[in-house]
């Protein structure tokens, strides 16, 4: 189990740590460890826990001070997580990761090696990207991504967001003829829900974020919960997870492969193949490799054994590592421009062994 907390339900109004809220959520993780489940903890609140330290009064927006923050702040939410659930006889172990160790292959690989070594051992991981030393602001996007991220590198039954209202709503809650959605089977659960906005002052994130999140677990057979920070003892104290609490997100797939889960949510495509509509048809509902005639252009400068995004007349459907380099499909699509004729029988621009389709979020 992936447990996901966000920075407003760790923190304070003043800005401080919930040291509270962190000793309940610990001893509940105690609880889910002596029941035999194996728990992952993505814990946001360094930038919030580092402000105080600093003098800073709100989260500032220059790159330079959030680092600075998150670099005071990590040191002190480790901390807090450690006194916390070694009182309940926890061993826990902080993971800070950056965009590379999850983009490139063979980080990966070695990530996910460190988790499965440290589940093995019983431990606790507490993740959290490692913004003191990011390049640009959040570059895995936000911790709900990167939970659904780590989900999939653990292979996680359950993915849960704790936040700071009662699951997702038609509308932002409080908007006249907004309503509370408990259980969602797919994307068309998702027709008409209105996640807009972001985040709190101290968080990034928003329901938006979290919704995605919900998508790329489901989509890899991870079961998702977004739920209110204060219903925890009652979602997680108990061997039975009540239902009437949150939102509940059924998986939408099977478990994938750790490739097909890197290709298609942590690698960093270097290109796009746009490709028509029954190209689109072919990739998504026929599940095929995506063949020369269904290709209608190209963007970006990349090498054969790339990743790039399959890009239909609607969206974006897949990554896939392509066999041609971006110079020779733009030959192909020049020769057929002028009516040069074309070969009968070539390779796959993307072989279906190599493509990994992305699901549909709200909004797409």
């Amino acid at each position: 189990m992936v447990l996901k907390v966000g920075s407003s339900s760790l923190t304070r109004e003043d800005g401080g740590l919930n040291l509270n809220r962190i000793d309940i959520l610990a001893r509940l993780i105690a609880g889910l460890r002596r029941r035999g489940h194996d728990v992952v903890l993505v814990s946001s609140g360094a930038v919030a826990a580092g402000l105080a330290p600093l003098g800073l009064e709100e989260r500032p927006g220059e790159l330079r001070l959030l680092q600075a923050a998150a670099s005071v702040g990590q040191g002190h939410l480790v901390s807090r997580w450690q006194t916390a659930m070694s009182a309940y006889g926890v061993v826990t172990a902080q993971v800070l990761l950056t965009v590379q160790d999850v983009a490139v292959r063979r980080h990966y690989r070695t990530v996910r090696a460190t988790f499965d070594a440290l589940l093995s051992m019983g431990a606790v991981p507490v993740v959290n990207e490692n913004d003191a030393v990011a390049t640009t602001e959040f570059n895995l996007g936000d911790n709900d991504h990167l939970a659904a991220l780590v989900a999939h590198l653990v292979t996680a039954d359950a993915l849960v967001l704790f936040t700071d209202v009662d699951g997702m709503w038609t509308a932002r809650p409080g908007t006249p003829g907004a309503r509370p959605v408990r259980y969602v089977r797919g994307a068309q659960d998702l027709e008409g829900v209105d996640v807009s906005g972001r985040g709190t002052a101290l968080g990034t994130g928003g329901m938006t974020t979290k919704v995605q999140a919900a998508s790329i677990a489901c989509a890899s057979g991870t079961a998702t919960i977004i739920a209110d920070a204060d219903d925890a003892p009652a979602l997680l104290g108990s061997p039975k997870i009540p239902r009437d609490l949150g939102t509940w997100f059924e998986p939408t797939g099977p478990h994938r492969s750790s490739r097909r889960l890197w290709m298609a949510h942590a690698s960093i495509p270097e290109g796009r193949v746009m490709v028509d509509a029954g190209a689109a048809h072919a990739v998504t509902a026929g599940k095929k490799s995506l063949l020369l005639p269904g290709v209608t252009g190209v963007d970006g400068d990349f090498e054969s054994g790339s990743v790039v995004e399959v890009v239909g007349p609607e969206r974006t459907l897949a990554r896939g590592i392509c066999r041609y380099a971006a110079s020779e499909i733009e030959e192909v699509l020049a020769a057929r421009r002028s009516g040069a004729p074309m070969p009968d029988h070539v390779a796959p621009v993307v072989h279906r062994d190599d493509l990994a389709e992305l699901p549909r979020t709200a909004g797409a």
